[in-house]
């Protein structure tokens, strides 16, 4: 059962209420179109998490692939021994991005040219190891940045929702209730007040005996 707020019922509370309610049913339907769109991107989104994932899974087969054969063919120190004193390859870049309100980071990376290794034994598979794992840290700062953006939106999804639920199930009704609560009593008001001039009326007009 809709419970109804606690207000004086007065017509200046009456014009006070119908205001208000307005300005929620507006709230309501600002919350309602934002949820729509937050929905529409948490799918979109997740349509991207999902393949970023797919090929960061396919990534790591290939590198762990390379780097095995890597190191069946170099041994264990001479790969360690290679990469010592090896540049970053990779630049990476995050800045803070917004939409719908909800702020989540964007990271752009560029992957640098391999540094060549002056080293007579190392193999190529060494190299193709190298370029391997430089494509998956891409991946992996595109998934985190992904994932991050899914996360952040997927909870403003859920706390628009449940506004857009407490002013549609709770607090517009409280509202609308108390609305036509105090338009009775007021209504009623305005009947007593018309039958007490109504019989004011009679008695004055009533003729006076005697007279």
């Amino acid at each position: 059962m809709t419970s109804r707020l606690k207000v004086r019922p007065t017509k200046s509370t009456l014009l006070a209420l119908r205001r208000e309610l307005v300005t929620l049913v507006h709230g309501h339907d600002l919350l309602e179109r934002k949820r729509e769109l937050l929905t529409r991107l948490v799918r979109q989104r997740l349509t991207q998490y999902r393949e970023l994932r797919r090929s960061t899974g396919q990534a790591f087969r290939d590198a762990y692939h390379w780097l095995t054969i890597a190191h069946m063919r170099m041994g264990g120190m001479q790969l360690r021994q290679a990469v010592l004193g090896l540049r970053p390859a990779l630049s990476v870049h995050i800045l803070p991005r917004n939409s719908i309100g909800v702020e989540y980071p964007t990271v752009s990376v560029q992957s640098a040219p391999l540094q060549p290794v002056g080293l007579m034994w190392t193999d190529s598979s060494f190299d193709e190891a190298r370029a391997r794992m430089a494509t998956i840290a891409v991946l992996l700062a595109q998934l985190g940045e992904a994932e991050t953006a899914l996360w952040r939106l997927l909870a403003e999804q859920r706390k628009t929702q449940k506004r857009v639920n407490a002013l549609k199930y709770n607090v517009i009704p409280r509202y609308r209730s108390t609305i036509r609560y105090v338009e009775s009593l007021l209504s009623e008001e305005e009947r007593n007040s018309l039958f007490q001039l109504k019989v004011l009326r009679g008695l004055f007009e009533e003729p006076i005996e005697g007279g």
